[in-house]
C-alpha cells in the first residue's frame, strides 16, 4: 500500500495519482495547491512544490502528496479526467503560481481577472502592484468550445441566445457571473466566472502573524464565522501539538453548531425567496437574528465574532448564556416547524424542488463536493462522525442523507441538520465541564492583564507575543473541521516564525461552484436560481 504523505517526482504525478485512486480508493480530491520556496529557510530541490490531498472512500484516511517542479520545466500532467474537482484547482494553481497542467481542457485564471499580470502567491510579486481589470471577458473562449463539443455548428450557435446571470444579479447569491446559452427556456450550456469577491485571503496571511489571520477567516463563509475560526485555529493548535482544555473544546462545540444553525437558516430562507416562499423567509430568519443577538453579547460582533483564539477562546460563557440559548432553540425549532408546515406537503414545492437540479453521488464525489450538498445525494460522510475532534464521537446524533439529491433533499437536510445539531448543544451544555477556557502555555497564549500591569514576565510576554506572534515549529499541515457548506481544510507551511510562510485555505463552496455549470445543464433557467440558493454558495469563501 502507498503511504500517506509521500514525496514523488514531477513525473510520476498523474500516474501516482491514478493508483491511489484505482487500487486504494482515494476518490475524493480535495484541493491542490504550491508552495514557492524562494524564501524558505532550509534548502530544498527546486523553487516550487505541488502538493495533492485526497481522501479515500472510507472517509476516514487522507493523503497530502508532494511533488518537487523543476525550474526550469513548470509543467506537469493535468489530472482533470481523473477527477472533475481537478478542473478549477489546477486553474487556481496556475492563476497563483503560474504553474502550467498539461491537458487541462480550459487553462486560464479563476480568481484574478483576466488582466493581471505574473503570479500573485510567488515570494517575489511585489504585492504593491495594483493592477485594476479594465475590460470585461466575454467568455466566448469557453463558451464556443463547450457548445462545439456538444455538437453545435456555427450556424447552430447564432439560433441559441446568450445571457448573463450576474454578477451583480438579485438571483446570483454572491458575487457570480454565470454565462448561459439558452434554447427556450433551457439551458444548454453553462460557464461559471467567479473572482469579483477575490481579496488575496492567502497573501495576506503571508503578512500577519497566526493570531491576526483569525480575523481574515471570519471572512470566508461569514454566514457561520465562528466555524472558520474553529477551523484555522483547530490546524495551527495541531502543529503546535497542544490539546485545548476540556472546557474550551465543549463551548467551541456549543458556538460552533449554533453557527451551523445560523448557516442553514440562512440557506434555505433565501432558497424559499427564490421560489417566492417570503413567508417562510421571515419564519426562519427570526431566530437567527436571536441567535445573532447571543453571539453580539458572548464576542463582541453579531457577523465576523473573531472568537476563537490559539490555544482557546476570547470570553467564558456569560452569565445567563443557557437561558438565552435554549430560547433561541426552542425558536429555531418553531420556526422550522411553520416553515415546513407551509411546504411539506405543498404541491408547488414539492413541483418546484422534486427532479431539479439533481446530483449523482458518483459525480459529487469526483467534483470534491462535501457537507450537505453530498449528504443530500446519499453518502454519509461527515467529519464530526468519520474524523471526530473534540469529543464529537461522545454525541448522539445522526448523519443526515437524502436518497436523490435534488433541491428538495438538500432543502430538507439542511432542516433536519438543524433538529441535530440542536441535539448536540443540548447533550454539551448538560456535559459542559468547568475549569479554564485557555491553555496555560506562555509561549502562545496572551498573559491576563493583572500579570501584563503587574509584572515584567507577563508585560514581556504580552509584547513578544504580540509583535512576533506564536512560534509554530518549521513543517506543513492539512488541518479539517466540518464546516457550514462540507469539509474545511487549512494547508499551512510554518518555517519557523511567528508568521505562517503560507495558508491555503481549502473552501467547500469553491467545489461545489466548480461543479454547478455541469449540473444546471439542459435545466430550465428558474430551476438554475433555486438549484443555485439550494447549494449554498457563499462568495467570501470561493473567492477568498
Amino acid at each position: 500500500m502507498l503511504k500517506p504523505d509521500m514525496l514523488i517526482s514531477q513525473n510520476e504525478i498523474k500516474s501516482t495519482i491514478k493508483k491511489l485512486k484505482d487500487e486504494e480508493g482515494y476518490n475524493l480530491l480535495l484541493d491542490i495547491t504550491a508552495i514557492d520556496y524562494l524564501k524558505y529557510p532550509d534548502v530544498t530541490p527546486s523553487r516550487f512544490g505541488l502538493i495533492y490531498i485526497l481522501r479515500d472512500k472510507t472517509f476516514k484516511k487522507q493523503i497530502v502528496i508532494k511533488a518537487y517542479v523543476a525550474d526550469n520545466n513548470l509543467n506537469v500532467d493535468t489530472i482533470s479526467d481523473l477527477y472533475e474537482a481537478a478542473n478549477w484547482a489546477e486553474r487556481e494553481t496556475f492563476d497563483q503560481y503560474g504553474i502550467n497542467f498539461i491537458g487541462h481542457p480550459n487553462m486560464k485564471r479563476v480568481l484574478n481577472h483576466h488582466q493581471f499580470v505574473g503570479y500573485p502567491l510567488r515570494k517575489d510579486y511585489n504585492i504593491t502592484d495594483g493592477q485594476i481589470c479594465t475590460e470585461t471577458e466575454d467568455l466566448m473562449d469557453e463558451m464556443v468550445p463547450l457548445l462545439k463539443s456538444k455538437g453545435y455548428s456555427q450556424d447552430d450557435l447564432e439560433e441559441l441566445m446568450l445571457l448573463n446571470v450576474g454578477p451583480s444579479h438579485p438571483a446570483s447569491h454572491g458575487t457570480i457571473r454565470n454565462f448561459v446559452a439558452m434554447e427556450g427556456e433551457t439551458i444548454t450550456a453553462c460557464v461559471t466566472e467567479i473572482g469579483y469577491l477575490h481579496r488575496g485571503f492567502e497573501k495576506a496571511c503571508e503578512t500577519h502573524n497566526y493570531s491576526q489571520v483569525i480575523p481574515y477567516t471570519d471572512r470566508l463563509n461569514y454566514c457561520s464565522a465562528i466555524l472558520n475560526n474553529i477551523g484555522y485555529a483547530k490546524a495551527v493548535e495541531d502543529m503546535l501539538n497542544i490539546d485545548i482544555t476540556p472546557r474550551a473544546k465543549m463551548i467551541r462545540i456549543v458556538i460552533g453548531e449554533l453557527s451551523r444553525i445560523t448557516d442553514h437558516l440562512v440557506c434555505n430562507a433565501a432558497n424559499m425567496v427564490d421560489m417566492g416562499g417570503l413567508t417562510n423567509y421571515w419564519y426562519l430568519f427570526a431566530p437567527r437574528d436571536k441567535a445573532y443577538d447571543i453571539l453580539s453579547k458572548l464576542t463582541g460582533a453579531r457577523l465576523t465574532n473573531s472568537y476563537t483564539r490559539i490555544g482557546g477562546l476570547e470570553f467564558d460563557l456569560y452569565d445567563g448564556f443557557e437561558r438565552d440559548l435554549n430560547e433561541v432553540l426552542r425558536d429555531v425549532e418553531k420556526a422550522i416547524e411553520d416553515a415546513l408546515s407551509l411546504v411539506e406537503r405543498n404541491r408547488i414545492f414539492q413541483d418546484r424542488t422534486q427532479d431539479v437540479g439533481i446530483i449523482n453521488s458518483e459525480f459529487a464525489l469526483s467534483a470534491g463536493i462535501t457537507g450537505p450538498n453530498l449528504r443530500a445525494t446519499g453518502v454519509a460522510f461527515d467529519l464530526r462522525k468519520d474524523k471526530p475532534y473534540y469529543g464529537y464521537e461522545n454525541f448522539d446524533f445522526d448523519v443526515v442523507v437524502g436518497s436523490h439529491g435534488d433541491v428538495y433533499d438538500r432543502f430538507m437536510c439542511r432542516f433536519e441538520e438543524m433538529k441535530q445539531s440542536i441535539r448536540i448543544i443540548e447533550q454539551a451544555m448538560k456535559e459542559m465541564p468547568d475549569g479554564p477556557i485557555n491553555v496555560g502555555a506562555p509561549g502562545i497564549f496572551l498573559p491576563a492583564k493583572k500579570d501584563v500591569y503587574g509584572n515584567i514576565e507577563g508585560l514581556m510576554n504580552q509584547f513578544k507575543l504580540t509583535f512576533e506572534g506564536i512560534k509554530v515549529p518549521k513543517g506543513e499541515y492539512y488541518g479539517f473541521t466540518e464546516g457550514g457548506n462540507g469539509e474545511l481544510g487549512f494547508h499551512i507551511t510554518s518555517d519557523g516564525t511567528g508568521t505562517p510562510y503560507k495558508v491555503k485555505c481549502r473552501p467547500p463552496s469553491f467545489y461545489s461552484l466548480a461543479a454547478y455549470a455541469k449540473i444546471v445543464e439542459n435545466s430550465m433557467l428558474a430551476d438554475a436560481v433555486i438549484t443555485m440558493a439550494s447549494m449554498n454558495f457563499i462568495a467570501g469563501e470561493f473567492d477568498r
